[in-house]
């Protein structure tokens, strides 16, 4: 897919809808079979259908509002009053990312609006907004605008605002390229380019937690990968351990973009020299952190 894209921070997961997200089945409103765990109830004002007219918030719940699940909002539902919906980005675990337009401004941001169940106290929003604020000067990190609260079915949602970025999943970059994978020397300037922002926020203190190919928007610019990443997955303080996932989670990037699991017999040495098979031992043998990745990159000697 080459049309543009948009990012803020969306739920973990090994790509934009998390590997691990528990959705459970839906009936049709007014229609669910007994026992069904949710009913999908979507709220249209009368002339939900006229342009002049922006349809309202749907929503699926399971009864209290910390159940809802999925709010699948549709393009020109309109979000607490303030925003208009352009389009659903991603969704995870925590809850859903869309592309919107500031009613008031006309200005295009993205909102992640989160799960009730998952962000009790909006404690899941101000962990993010916080780490965003500390990595504000870091190139990668979208940047954090504000967060409202708006009410979905009487029930109050969190949202947080971000800025929105225009590029092209990295995952659909990927995929529309012949063979479904990058050129190694494309790849190769892709990771530095991931690296050298990773490492910023591994100096500020911090990790991503969630490195993945659906997580990365990309712009291009000549021979340069302008790149944002879309999601930060918290395990609480950073850690060691947490830092060294990062660095295993851009060489799983790498390793995907040269095609992943079909092509890596034939891969070129120096992208098994970083791959290493895809041991996270061996990885982490030779690249610690992820500065020894970052030189690694910068002073190889070609083999081919």
């Amino acid at each position: 897919m080459s049309t543009s894209t948009a990012g803020a921070l969306s739920g973990r997961g090994s790509s934009v809808v998390m590997a691990e997200d528990c959705l459970t089945t839906w009936a049709p409103a007014g229609g669910a079979a007994a026992g069904a765990p949710a009913i999908f109830a979507l709220r249209l004002s009368p002339k939900a259908d006229s342009p002049k007219m922006p349809r309202r918030e749907g929503v699926r719940v399971a009864g209290k509002s910390g159940s809802i699940d999925r709010f699948d909002l549709k393009q020109g539902n309109v979000i607490g009053g303030k925003y208009e919906v352009v389009r659903r980005l991603g969704s995870g675990y925590e809850g859903e990312v869309y592309q919107v337009v500031e009613r008031r401004t006309g200005a295009t941001r993205a909102a992640k609006i989160f799960y009730p169940r998952r962000n009790v106290g909006d404690r899941t929003l101000t962990t993010y907004a916080k780490k965003l604020e500390r990595l504000r000067d870091c190139p990668l990190v979208l940047d954090y605008h504000h967060s409202e609260v708006v009410r979905t079915r009487g029930h109050k949602v969190s949202a947080l605002i971000s800025e929105y970025v225009d590029g092209v999943l990295l995952q659909d970059v990927i995929e529309a390229r012949p063979g479904a994978r990058l050129p190694l020397f494309e790849a190769l300037h892709l990771l530095h380019a991931l690296a050298s922002g990773v490492a910023q926020i591994h100096d500020a203190g911090e990790y991503h937690g969630d490195l993945h190919s659906e997580n990365v928007m990309v712009q291009r610019q000549g021979i340069f990968f302008r790149v944002k990443l879309l999601d930060f997955w918290d395990y609480g303080r950073a850690t060691k351990a947490h830092r060294r996932d990062d660095v295993v989670g851009l060489v799983q990037i790498f390793y995907d973009s040269l095609g992943g699991r079909r092509h890596y017999p034939r891969a070129a040495p120096e992208a098994k020299t970083i791959i290493r098979g895809l041991r996270h031992r061996l990885i982490l043998e030779r690249f610690p952190t992820v500065h020894h990745l970052l030189r690694h990159l910068e002073t190889f000697i070609w083999q081919t």
